[in-house]
């Protein structure tokens, strides 16, 4: 009862707020914009569905929201669909278009989310205000989604460069500058937290200046926590941001941009109309595949899916085609209507896998539950490499690839919360080139795949190389530059973006910095180094095979590659950890690292003994050691059985 009085009382006093009251109007100057836009949207919503043949091109704007992790973006994407009245005010959750699980308990962006909005703009020397479409799409910061970053540009012709007026312009600010930059988009930059009390616009807009020479004077201040400069944000991208390319007139080309499984709808894609117009009932085709389907509905994210029977020439929309399985739906494919003739649209690049890494499920007979819920989860991902594999020590699994760390974490997470699938992941690697003696070079993926002792001698090895985006604190130059060098780093760049800040970009193997080279770089720099990388050519290396051994039995999945020189210290910690985790047992247990025959390292965990002797109070000694020795016998028959041991 007291929650009903509790809520009853809440709506009527939200029914005798008035307009100008201070909790209907947080946002101090553009609350009588916001108030007129919202209302008027929602009376229309309400009123009838939309027409979006009341759009042409000229009146529609595609841009997305870039910038480095924790910004400001997604806050940034909640001000502006509340300014259009795409969502209330106070209604719903913070981050609106962050909607996994995993990206609210992480706080950051995992998914590019798209989301239309109506706004009315009045151009100088016009008489009226046009309404205009626009098509926002929020994208992830860190840099192993830059591949959501990439596939969004290519539906944008603008993009909002968020840079947080406190900390200025990180490492992934760069990355997704030059991703913008390479794809001819207008970039938009936007100083945001200007509320905080640390906050510097001046010194940020002259590391604009300086790193992308951008114009000071186009930069927008704005606090999208506040709403302080928000009104000035969509006319900047009304005005700056050209209108898609594209013709109503020409025969339907769209761009299949995204897609995720519904368990009532099938496979639900998002698409880009780049020519033509689509509507539903339509009969169209894949390039990429050559099916057919029928679109059973059609409409836009306004946010959520809103039907509207047709989408036109420049717009950004869903599609539910009846598709069935998640490899009909392959990002970047063209679609076009069937028995029409259509040159294909360019597509994405192929996204390039840096950390590879076996899944088993954690009960074997899971298997199958595991493959569906695999298959079902890269339909929302593309990014991701499976391909089927068997461990002797763990069974049947999956090789996969992914775009980093933090991406491998990501899928696993969601794997468990949205599938409640329980899985064993085996230590991340990246792929080695080795070159025989016979010419022939194989590319291994996972470690277990590379004899110990092949036939034809290894003449060369080749690994991968990042090139390495490092922006620090001037103070911690001195530590930075002796980790990269301990992670077999080469220095290509260094400068000083301001008298507070350093650039520094280095060429590191990929494996140096794929497991712990980031939190040990937030650690030497008290947190405030940003680091973004990007892959680079294979470089040659000295690399050998370590395996490790119990009871003489190698354990393919522990299996690694590693440089010569590190070998061994990598083989003594290992073998060290997993004498603290592998419990006795009634044998002695033998941990080695070997590569090859060689053995570098080695830890003996001590079998558990009975004392047999405990009920011999005297008598000859020689009725004492038969007993030693029938106990003796009895544990290597012991250890013969127990070839395997549970960990």
């Amino acid at each position: 009862m007291g929650s009903l009085f509790r809520a009853s009382k809440t709506l009527k006093t939200r029914k005798y707020l008035s307009p100008s009251s201070s909790i209907n109007n947080p946002f101090n100057g553009f609350g009588s914009c916001l108030r007129y836009c919202s209302h008027s949207r929602q009376n229309s919503k309400e009123s009838a569905p939309i027409d979006l043949s009341r759009y042409p091109v000229e009146n529609i704007r595609n841009f997305s929201i870039i910038a480095h992790v924790d910004h400001g973006k997604s806050t940034l994407a909640d001000r502006l669909l509340e300014l259009t009245g795409t969502i209330k005010r106070g209604h719903g959750q913070p981050q609106y278009l962050d909607k996994l699980q995993v990206e609210r308990e992480r706080g950051i962006t995992v998914k590019a989310q798209t989301a239309t909005m109506f706004h009315k703009h009045k151009f100088r020397g016009c008489n009226e205000p046009s309404t205009f479409l626009l098509n926002l799409i929020d994208t992830p910061g860190h840099v192993d989604f830059s591949y959501e970053v990439s596939r969004s540009l290519a539906a944008c012709q603008g993009a909002l460069l968020v840079v947080d007026a406190a900390q200025g312009v990180q490492a992934q600010t760069v990355a997704n500058f030059y991703l913008a930059f390479e794809s001819n988009l207008t970039i938009i930059p936007v100083i945001n937290k200007i509320d905080q009390p640390t906050a510097d616009p001046d010194r940020v807009k002259a590391q604009l200046k300086s790193m992308f020479d951008l114009e000071p004077s186009d930069a927008l201040l704005t606090s999208a926590k506040t709403g302080q400069g928000l009104e000035h944000v969509l006319p900047a991208v009304i005005e700056r941001i050209p209108p898609p390319p594209g013709s109503s007139a020409s025969p339907l080309r769209m761009l299949l941009l995204d897609s995720y499984y519904d368990e009532y709808k099938g496979v639900i894609c998002h698409v880009a109309i780049v020519d033509g117009a689509l509507r539903k009932g339509d009969k169209i085709s894949s390039a990429a595949t050559g099916h057919a389907y029928e679109i059973l509905d059609v409409g836009i994210m306004h946010p959520e899916l809103t039907p509207t029977g047709v989408l036109l020439s420049g717009q950004v929309g869903y599609v539910v085609t009846g598709m069935r399985s998640t490899k009909e739906a392959r990002i970047g494919d063209t679609l076009y209507h069937t028995r029409t003739i259509v040159e294909p649209l360019p597509g994405f690049k192929p996204a390039k896998h840096m950390v590879f890494s076996g899944l088993y499920p954690a009960d074997g007979s899971d298997f199958e539950a595991l493959n569906h819920a695999i298959e079902r989860l890269t339909c929302n991902d593309a990014s991701v490499s499976i391909t089927k594999e068997s461990s002797t020590a763990l069974g049947l699994g999956f090789r996969c690839g992914f775009l980093g760390l933090l991406h491998m974490d990501v899928f696993h997470q969601r794997l468990e919360q949205e599938y409640g699938a329980h899985v064993i992941s085996t230590v991340p690697t990246v792929p080695y080139i080795f070159e025989y003696s016979d010419g022939s070079k194989v590319e291994v993926q996972n470690p277990a795949a590379l004899p110990s002792n092949p036939k034809q001698r290894v003449t060369a090895c080749w690994e991968p190389t990042v090139l390495a985006t490092i922006i620090i604190p001037s103070e911690y130059v001195g530590p930075v530059i002796t980790l990269c060098s301990e992670r077999r780093g080469h220095q290509l760049e260094y400068s000083f973006i301001d008298s507070q800040r350093a650039f520094m970009k280095y060429r590191l193997p990929l494996r140096e910095i794929v497991v712990d080279f980031y939190n040990e770089l937030k650690s030497i720099t008290s947190g405030y180094a940003s680091f973004d990388y990007e892959d680079s050519e294979y470089q040659q290396s000295d690399l050998v095979k370590l395996d490790i051994l119990l009871n003489g039995q190698p354990v393919d999945a522990m299996a690694t590659i590693v440089h010569n020189l590190k070998a061994q210290r990598v083989g003594c910690e290992l073998v060290d950890k997993l004498k603290k985790f592998i419990d006795r047992q009634m044998f002695e247990i033998t941990i080695q690292a070997a590569i090859g025959s060689k053995v570098i390292a080695r830890e003996t965990i001590s079998a558990m003994r009975k004392n047999v002797l405990a009920k011999c109070y005297g008598g000859d000694v020689t009725r004492k050691r038969k007993l030693l020795e029938k106990q003796k016998e009895g544990k290597k028959r012991m250890k013969r059985v127990a070839m395997m041991v549970e960990f």
